[in-house]
């Protein structure tokens, strides 16, 4: 396992579909150089995908004006990933989905994403703007978090 250093890294996302790929990308290089095994870095890349495209659809509501900030701080044993966009944040997390019923067609198939988010990785949060804007979610994946 390599030790990195206390290191940030900044990505700036066009509010664009499809470029929430540069954001999974750089988190798994990131992870990778930190010693996180492949199927962590997996779970990484879906949870940083759909914390983008959420930002993307709903913080920036698709407005390309408006960009999705993607910081990645690497510690000793920790990874945490904020995402920032220009929205208001949530008043409340949505309830946890009925998945059979989604799998079965008896809800909206979308939804699930804040849901996987939290299952993906260590530790999940949202945080509204102070400023009724800037709201973010942060993420925190952990090398002994890891399943083996």
């Amino acid at each position: 396992m390599n030790k990195v250093k206390a290191t940030n890294v900044e990505v700036r996302l066009p509010s664009r579909l499809g470029y929430e790929k540069v954001a999974m990308s750089t988190a798994a290089a990131v992870a990778k150089l930190m010693g996180f095994k492949e199927d962590r870095i997996e779970d990484l890349k879906t949870a940083v995908a759909e914390a983008c495209i959420n930002a993307i659809e709903h913080g920036n509501r698709l407005n390309e004006s408006l960009s999705v900030g993607v910081v990645l701080s690497a510690g000793g044993d920790s990874l945490e990933v904020k995402v920032i966009d220009d929205g208001k944040g949530l008043r409340t997390l949505p309830p946890k989905p009925n998945i059979d019923r989604k799998i079965h067609g008896e809800e909206d198939p979308r939804g699930m994403g804040m849901f996987l988010i939290q299952a993906l990785v260590d530790e999940a949060e949202w945080v509204k703007g102070t400023d009724g804007k800037s709201s973010y979610v942060r993420l925190v994946i952990r090398l002994d978090g890891e399943s083996e």
